[in-house]
């Protein structure tokens, strides 16, 4: 055959669907093209692939499908050269949606004489029938995909429910078999863990962390973000989630991951009772949470700082302003200073730092220790008999409702009852084992104070107080008077 006689026609290949690679790769799809075309009396003037693109997605964009539905339209290629056709080496390639099989008909057929062919030889869309049997051809793949889709979640759930690992990067704390505990990281997290449920900041950690070189697994520094997620994650205690939720089995309680927990549930869900306080607000740069400033987790220079209120009446009503540090030369010890009035304060107050902060700390200190005593002496936490009944009372609710012993009316409004009172349990204990972490197991508060982290002294002060109010003293020069310092205690 004459080389003017063949067909111009572009060849047009897709390598990958959804990770699910073809049973041909580029080079022999480009070898069964060109055979295609040789055998059908055409000549390719120009290759077109889109490798790892799905075509089942709407929202992916495949630019060679593009350019040679563009092509076949106008019947040339952009440089000028004429196309009177496609070859593609199989239907399922080429489309896997019910408009993009549409679209390519409709610009294949824009112009008589039009030639397509896969690999098993020519097809004439022209004809009614051919278009039908190609567009039921995309509904079936279509039905493949979602089969193929609904598979892939069905073995996520089968995994998730015997407790295997998840894939991907490995785990902090954890070897590369996502299994054995890897001693020293596993170490420092759960010394992490101990230290943040007993005040110590995310910020501190971190910044130890980083000092030391510890590295994640990928090899980055550690940020407040990542650190916050691994210290969260259920993973540390031994439960698997599945879909960023704890998975549970039927009879509601957690599934046990094929792993060496690196802490006990209860510590975990001492972590889980913190972040579940802070869950819905926002936590500035140091850890400010909602409208107020608490800085309990702060990374702070000063003990009092966010604590300190002034006490000074002016414009008619307490300024109730947070007083700041400030330095003076003449004096060796910081101040606490309400800020100017272009600040927001009254600018009209200040205190010497060591002798609040030394007045303020003995005030806690007794405080703590009286309820050290309390906590010590106080009951175990009586909700777990009740949760161990709702979380029965739901099984059998459950294993009714698919019994179809009980309608959808009834089931889903108690389900929702349910699930409502075992979140609120759970919040108790989670909340009495953080007290419990916080309570020194016998040690001396006292004693132990100079060792803490300014940030675990600042956490133990938010525990005990709203705030401290700083009265006046009056002008000039007085010496430092406790009875102008007024602490709001928390009950």
């Amino acid at each position: 055959m004459d080389d003017s006689e063949l067909v111009p026609v572009i060849s047009y290949a897709r390598i990958s669907f959804d990770g699910e690679k073809d049973e041909h790769g580029v080079e022999d799809q480009h070898r069964i093209n060109a055979q295609t075309a040789a055998r059908t009396g055409c000549v390719i003037v120009a290759e077109l692939t889109d490798n790892d693109l799905s075509a089942a997605k709407a929202d992916v964009i495949r630019e060679d499908f593009e350019l040679m539905l563009r092509a076949l339209k106008a019947g040339k290629l952009p440089d000028g050269k004429a196309v009177r056709g496609a070859i593609v080496v199989a239907d399922d390639r080429l489309v896997r949606r019910a408009g993009d099989y549409e679209r390519f008909v409709d610009a294949i057929t824009y112009d008589d004489g039009r030639v397509y062919a896969d690999a098993k030889g020519r097809k004439d869309l022209y004809n009614e029938d051919v278009e039908a049997m190609g567009l039921f051809g995309v509904v079936i793949s279509k039905m493949e995909v979602r089969k193929t889709q609904r598979r892939l979640r069905n073995s996520h759930r089968s995994r998730a429910e015997r407790g295997i690992p998840v894939g991907g990067t490995r785990p902090f704390g954890w070897e590369t078999d996502k299994r054995t505990r890897h001693e020293t990281e596993a170490q420092l997290l759960a010394t992490a863990i101990q230290d943040f449920t007993r005040g110590k900041s995310l910020t501190a950690i971190c910044g130890e962390w980083r000092t030391a070189g510890v590295k994640t697994t990928l090899g980055n520094d550690w940020t407040l973000r990542s650190l916050k997620l691994t210290l969260w994650n259920p993973r540390v205690c031994g439960w698997r989630t599945h879909q960023g939720e704890i998975l549970r089995n039927e009879d509601g309680q957690p599934v046990i991951g094929q792993w060496e927990p690196i802490v006990t549930q209860a510590e975990w869900e001492a972590v889980d009772a913190i972040f579940q306080a802070r869950k819905g607000r926002r936590v500035g740069p140091k850890q400010v949470i909602g409208d107020v400033l608490p800085e309990t987790h702060g990374q702070a220079r000063h003990l009092l700082t966010g604590i300190l209120r002034c006490g000074r009446v002016y414009d008619g009503k307490q300024c109730n302003t947070p007083l700041r540090v400030t330095r003076q030369t003449r004096l060796s010890a910081h101040l606490y200073v309400c800020p100017s009035k272009a600040a927001g304060g009254c600018g009209g107050l200040g205190r010497r730092g060591d002798l609040v902060e030394e007045y303020i700390t003995e005030a806690v200190l007794a405080k703590l220790e009286e309820r050290q005593a309390q906590a010590l002496e106080a009951d175990p936490w009586d909700g777990e008999e009740k949760l161990d009944r709702l979380l029965a009372k739901r099984a059998r609710l459950s294993s009714e409702w698919q019994d179809d012993a009980v309608s959808d009316d009834v089931y889903f409004p108690q389900l929702k009852r349910l699930e409502a009172r075992i979140k609120e349990l759970r919040g108790e204990r989670g909340r009495r084992e953080l007290l419990a972490a916080r309570a020194d197991r016998g040690e001396d508060v006292r004693e132990r104070w100079g060792g803490l982290h300014l940030s675990q002294r600042r956490a133990l002060l938010f525990e005990c107080l709203h705030a401290v109010i700083v009265e006046p003293a009056g002008g000039g020069r007085k010496p430092f008077n406790p009875d102008l310092l007024k602490p709001i205690w928390k009950t």
